[in-house]
């Protein structure tokens, strides 16, 4: 199937996984004689009737097993046997079109009592108020029970005070600052539970992450047991490794990755093959689906062009625009679909016989979780990772044997991040006054936050309790993936004023600002003017052979060490930090040749970020040692920035996007030449803290790629950075090689690279 579409030297490693035997036993206990029909003849695979066992004897639980692996049965028998008595469940699921395939699929498990219904922003009053009265089980979201259920929650008692399951699906996901504050939102749920004289079971499902009972214990503050034997059965799979070839031998230059996916997925579609391309980017995914129609343009089958049978698939589309290509898709009309990781997610495709990884997508566990979408009906199936050029993809290309022995990366929350502590605080005194006795929920940190928030004059002190001290509801005000509050910029096209989609605040600036250029479905679009008091871009389609990427200045303040360790001949440093950037203009680039166009200059105000970072402080003497004379001292100290920040991947669940550098010769607070790396969320999403203790082995592995990349002077693939605001200037590769070196105590694998 792949081996087909191969080149010379592009397929690097072929793994063979074999196909797999179920694994099947009973439960402990047998359930009610009514739900005999919901019980598989033969007995639950093992990891399944584990799940079971303990989720019936009151133990929460975290299920991490592979896709296509029946997670759902492991809580659906409980909460069905829990409708037979009255009992109710609360099933949380990431986005709508999960809960809306869990629905169906409740709905056909025919069990006896159980009465399951949608609720999110797409249901009407009358059927959320028939909902609240009559549902035994209510599939929504974190953001639904974050806004519509907890502020409200008098409306739900009836319900909450018979919840005995709570179901978190996807818990792979619930990392960083999204996870961060959903499990603020667990813990007002089990506060409010309480007060109705509930506390439900947690069942938590997810894909293969490392230590998924510690995350899902920190979502949910209580004990958690992890169930991680997958006792399913398993199709024959080919796992292929595929380097696209080198074009320039002295600037180290790849082949575009996306071509090459964009390649594959036309043969693959060409040949008959319902296949999958998941790319790292939206636009990525605009470029590759745009690519495969082109190259299958030509072709038909049943008279219809293959071309039709392609799209695109991502985040920022608007709500009918996904659901007309999910139906597309789960109705076998397409044969071939470039995705976002927004497909990444359990929604039961069926029937896909391949799936391209367009770039390694950031960790081990979503590898395996992307490369699982084909294959779900036991048949035969093949994946593809096509490596980027940045450092961590060619790091696993030139170490096959960690793609398919490392074990997948533990995720981390913050839960003590103020950013979003004091906000969830708010919420929970709005839902009940905050005491004393809420430690229970909120541990050492509840003390400290509603101190904050008495003097910001959100909370009241009365009688030993802290009220809340607005009028409506805060929780409409406080966003869950973006920060402490939701804002987004929307993205309209200047003929009739159509919105096309959205864009973070975050990335505003430097995605959507004037003479940005934009993909959407297919077409580019540049953006003629962003408003920021209507806080909208408006965009007009173009066709230019062009891309654009912003340039920014960037400060970082120092604001306290809360630990240090020695590192070879380097300080490390890991605590609070402000970022300042201010996106200054932006670069025109040929898209075909890379050729620079032009530098066009911006006026936007500065973006300020407190957050976490560990930091590297470098002693002159090393940087003697190491032979770096001062006027090479800037590029070196960014080569070794670049390149750490894109290996920083291999040692704590993070993409290179959730992150970001400054170095420099001279760090007024440091006194000497530093190397910053920061967390790009506000107060920090844990990632600074495993960086810090990452530390030699981390550096160690950025020597490696850097040393031993072919190019000449530096490329993607070693010290260039595809993010820089700098547009990777200046770099010295060598020098990053003798530093670093120099810092270990070691010779590098090659002297000048």
């Amino acid at each position: 199937m792949i081996a087909a579409l191969a080149d010379d030297g592009q397929v690097v490693h072929v793994e063979y996984l074999p196909a797999r035997s179920a694994r099947v036993r009973l439960p402990a206990r047998p359930f009610p004689e009514a739900m005999a029909a919901c019980v598989p003849a033969g007995g639950l695979w093992t990891h399944q009737a584990d799940a079971v066992d303990l989720a019936r004897a009151g133990t929460s639980v975290a299920v991490s097993t592979g896709t296509a692996s029946g997670k759902s049965l492991c809580y659906q028998l409980p909460v069905a046997e829990a409708a037979l008595s009255g009992g109710t469940a609360l099933l949380l699921f990431p986005t709508k079109a999960l809960a809306q395939d869990q629905l169906r699929s409740l709905a056909a498990l025919g069990a006896p009592g159980l009465v399951p219904v949608t609720y999110d922003g797409d249901t009407d009053p009358s059927a959320r108020a028939w909902a609240r009265r009559s549902a035994s089980v209510v599939l929504t979201n974190p953001d639904m029970l974050h806004v519509g259920v907890l502020p409200h929650h008098e409306r739900w008692a009836r319900f909450l005070s018979r919840l005995q399951y709570v179901v978190v699906d996807e818990l792979h996901t619930l990392r960083g600052i999204f996870g961060t504050h959903v499990g603020h939102v667990l813990r007002r749920l089990r506060r409010v539970c309480a007060h109705y004289r509930s506390d439900p079971t947690f069942v938590f499902c997810s894909a293969t992450i490392g230590k998924p009972g510690e995350l899902a214990s920190a979502l949910c503050g209580r004990p958690v047991a992890e169930v991680v034997d997958d006792g399913s059965p398993r199709g024959e799979r080919v796992f292929v490794l595929w380097n696209p070839p080198v074009v320039d031998e002295v600037a180290g230059t790849r082949a575009s990755g996306h071509g090459q996916s964009a390649r594959l997925l036309a043969g693959l579609v060409a040949g008959g093959s319902r296949a999958i391309a998941f790319t790292r980017s939206r636009r990525g995914a605009e470029l590759v689906a745009a690519e495969a129609r082109r190259r299958v343009a030509a072709m038909s089958v049943d008279g219809k062009g293959l071309a039709e049978l392609i799209r695109p698939y991502r985040g920022g589309y608007l709500a009918s625009e996904r659901r007309e290509i999910e139906a597309e898709l789960f109705g076998g009309r397409l044969r071939g679909v470039a995705a976002t990781n927004a497909l990444e997610l359990g929604i039961d495709v069926g029937g896909l016989d391949a799936c391209i990884l367009d770039g390694f997508p950031g960790t081990i566990a979503s590898m395996w979780q992307q490369a699982g979408r084909a294959g779900r009906q036991r048949q035969q199936s093949a994946a593809v990772l096509v490596a980027g050029e940045d450092q961590l993809d060619q790091w696993l290309m030139a170490h096959p044997a960690e793609v398919f022995t490392r074990s997948p990366e533990p995720a981390v929350v913050n839960p003590s991040n103020p950013f979003v502590l004091d906000p969830h605080l708010a919420c929970a005194a709005y839902e009940l006054p905050l005491t004393p006795a809420d430690e229970a929920w909120w541990g050492d940190d509840l003390d400290d936050g509603v101190r904050r928030l008495v003097q910001d004059d959100r909370l009241r002190l009365r009688d030993g309790r802290a009220v809340y001290g607005g009028g409506a509801a805060p929780a409409a005000s406080v966003g869950l993936r973006t920060g402490s509050s939701a804002s987004e910029y929307r993205i309209v096209e200047g003929d009739g004023g159509r919105m096309i989609g959205t864009v973070d605040e975050g990335r505003a600036f430097s995605t959507v600002h004037q003479g940005a250029l934009y993909l959407h479905q297919g077409r580019q679009y540049r953006v003629t003017r962003l408003d920021l008091d209507d806080r909208a871009a408006w965009v007009e389609p173009c066709e230019a052979d062009e891309v654009t990427q912003a340039l920014s200045d960037l400060k970082v303040q120092l604001l306290g060490v809360d630990d240090r360790a020695v590192v070879g001949r380097a300080e490390l440093f890991v605590g609070a930090v402000e970022v300042t950037e201010r996106v200054t203009g932006y670069q025109r680039r040929r898209r075909s040749t890379r050729e620079p166009l032009e530098l066009v200059a911006l006026e936007l105000p500065p973006t300020r970020l407190r957050t976490r970072a560990f930091w590297y402080v470098l002693d002159d003497s090393l940087l003697a040692d190491a032979g770096i004379h001062q006027a090479r001292v800037p590029g070196t100290v960014h080569a070794v920035e670049h390149a750490a920040i894109g290996l920083l991947p291999l040692f704590t669940i993070c993409d290179r996007w959730d992150v970001g550098g400054l170095s420099t010769n001279y760090q007024p607070q440091t006194g000497r030449a530093t190397i910053v790396i920061y967390d790009g969320y506000p107060g920090g999403a844990g990632i600074a803290e495993l960086g810090f203790a990452a530390g030699r082995g981390h550096l160690e592995a950025t020597l490696e790629v850097v040393s031993s990349c072919g190019c000449a002077s530096g490329c993607p693939s070693c010290v260039q950075s595809p993010k820089c605001g700098n547009l990777n200037e200046p770099l010295d590769k060598a020098g990053a090689v003798a530093l670093l070196g120099a810092l270990l105590g070691r010779a590098a694998a090659s002297g000048e690279g």
